[in-house]
């Protein structure tokens, strides 16, 4: 297992964001707790996409479902990948909460940010949509065999009562980051997660 290096007055971290000239990512350091001898993990947060180009309004509502993952994707690890087959998780870093649940907020900001908020929501059972758009997380994790952070996610939009999928398509962002620690695991897949969201928001755009 991978163990991550300490945060605080380390300049990989400064370096990295220069580097990927990314969204500020947040970073949250938990508190310990009173009499634990344990250190904190360095918990992130991800970024959603900025504005992307001027997009059309949809002509149809969409809720966008949490993404499917599997194990250890669906939890709030930050996952390494030492060989191509073998899958770990950094120690003292995570996730600020389960993955999924973090990647559907952040894709619907993103559509937000495209101001396309009118179109989208989640599936409260409260709107009447059209459409729901299913994605499902196939890598999100630091490749160290090839020295690259990995963003994989497919998209359906599938019809609302019918099940028919009317379009489906496969994104992925790959991006070197600055070392090979969690920060840097961190700070690379955010800047990925950014490039794909952008990606699926422009073909959503322009599928409906």
């Amino acid at each position: 297992m991978v163990e991550a290096k300490p945060l605080i007055h380390s300049r990989l971290l400064a370096g990295a964001v220069l580097r990927w000239g990314h969204a500020a990512l947040a970073l949250v350091l938990a508190l310990p707790l009173a009499g634990c001898a344990k250190s904190p993990d360095a918990t992130f947060d991800l970024s959603a996409a900025p504005a992307a180009r001027s997009l059309r309004a949809l002509r149809a509502q969409v809720v966008v479902t949490e993404p499917l993952a599997t194990a250890p994707a669906d939890s709030d690890r930050i996952v390494v990948r030492p060989t191509p087959d073998t899958r770990a998780a950094f120690q003292g870093a995570q996730w600020a909460e389960r993955l999924p649940r973090l990647v559907q907020t952040r894709l619907l900001q993103s559509f937000e940010n495209a101001a396309l908020s009118r179109f989208v929501s989640r599936p409260d059972g409260r709107i009447v949509a059209q459409y729901s758009l299913n994605t499902e997380i196939r890598r999100f994790d630091m490749d160290l065999s090839r020295g690259e952070a990995v963003v994989e996610i497919s998209a359906r939009l599938v019809e609302e009562g019918a099940g028919r999928i009317a379009a489906a398509k496969i994104f992925s962002a790959r991006l070197a980051p600055a070392g090979d620690d969690g920060p840097a695991a961190a700070l690379a897949l955010d800047a990925a997660l950014g490039d794909v969201m952008s990606q699926i928001v422009v073909w959503t755009a322009g599928r409906l």
